[in-house]
């Protein structure tokens, strides 16, 4: 492992409360050999590290993981599987990185700077000896663990749409409420970090219009299944989480990487279906969601949002 200044302070515990949140990713794209990675070069530590830098206030940790991959590498990428956190004292002060893999998906030109002054690609055995750092090499072993991914799918759960008992219409018909459509505003980067090539949304319409601020943003239709609803009278739950799970994976395996709203109460028994984790609670707020790589039609992991 390259030698470099103190960039890293000593490990902290878990139950030590975080002081400074940030976020970062291992960004990989295929090579002549295989898989490569991309590391930068900090001329202030002159070290070799994965890129990562500090959220600003209020933003979602995956929101920065792919701001900072782009600011210091100038690539685009596109987030898969959370990675280990890694936890350290900076500044006498605990510091906690979070880490995704992401798929390369454009590079722009590259400019050397103050604080990166180059990037280089590495198959992942080199980068591992490459880094300055215990924490990023385990950070780049666990993605080198991980099977090939070859589809992301963003389920979110509908934002809020008021109280059934004070809508006198039918309940499919039960639009958002102002809370709704804020939380459908936060949603809008969380859908365009994965770059979906459809949007998929059961049929109510607090479903549709949780997904209507980012269909603008992508320039996307939304197309409507009715997989993703919840059961109607008569229909069991466990029907509407199989048929929804299943549809999941058709997605996946047909198109690639999708968004998908669906509802309270068919999202906990699909994620089930799809885990194989009965003993996990896969209850998801309104507005909230979840990150879905797959290899082939086996989900990799459920990511909570």
């Amino acid at each position: 492992m390259a030698r470099a200044g103190r960039a890293y302070g000593e490990r902290v515990s878990d139950d030590e409360p975080v002081r400074i949140r940030a976020a970062g990713g291992v960004v990989w794209r295929p090579g002549p050999a295989g898989v490569e990675v991309c590391l930068v070069h900090r001329p202030r530590y002159g070290d070799w590290s994965l890129p990562k830098g500090k959220l600003d206030r209020g933003e979602h940790p995956l929101v920065a993981a792919v701001r900072e991959v782009a600011e210091e590498t100038d690539v685009r990428a596109v987030p898969q599987v959370r990675l280990p956190t890694v936890r350290y004292r900076s500044e006498g002060l605990a510091k906690a990185v979070d880490y995704w893999s992401m798929r390369a998906a454009g590079t722009g030109g590259f400019q050397p700077g103050t604080e990166v002054d180059d990037v280089a690609w590495f198959p992942v055995d080199d980068a591992v000896r490459r880094v300055s750092y215990p924490h990023d090499a385990e950070v780049i072993a666990a993605f080198a663990a991980l099977p090939p991914v070859t589809a992301t799918v963003l389920l979110v759960r509908h934002a809020h749409a008021g109280k059934r008992g004070t809508w006198t219409g039918p309940d499919h018909g039960r639009p958002l409420d102002e809370q709704g459509w804020a939380q459908a505003r936060l949603l809008v980067p969380l859908v365009a970090l994965v770059r979906p090539a459809r949007l998929f949304s059961a049929s109510a319409r607090r479903c549709v219009q949780t997904l209507d601020p980012a269909a603008a943003r992508l320039d996307l239709p939304i197309e409507v299944c009715g997989d993703f609803d919840e059961p109607e009278p008569g229909q069991q739950v466990e029907e509407c989480a199989l048929a929804a799970a299943a549809r999941l994976t058709a997605l996946a395996l047909a198109v690639g990487t999708v968004a998908v709203c669906s509802q309270g109460k068919v999202i906990p028994g699909a994620l089930e279906r799809l885990t194989g984790r009965v003993d996990e609670d896969f209850t998801t707020a309104k507005g909230g969601g979840w990150l879905l790589p797959f290899a082939g039609d086996r989900l990799v992991v459920a990511d909570r949002l």
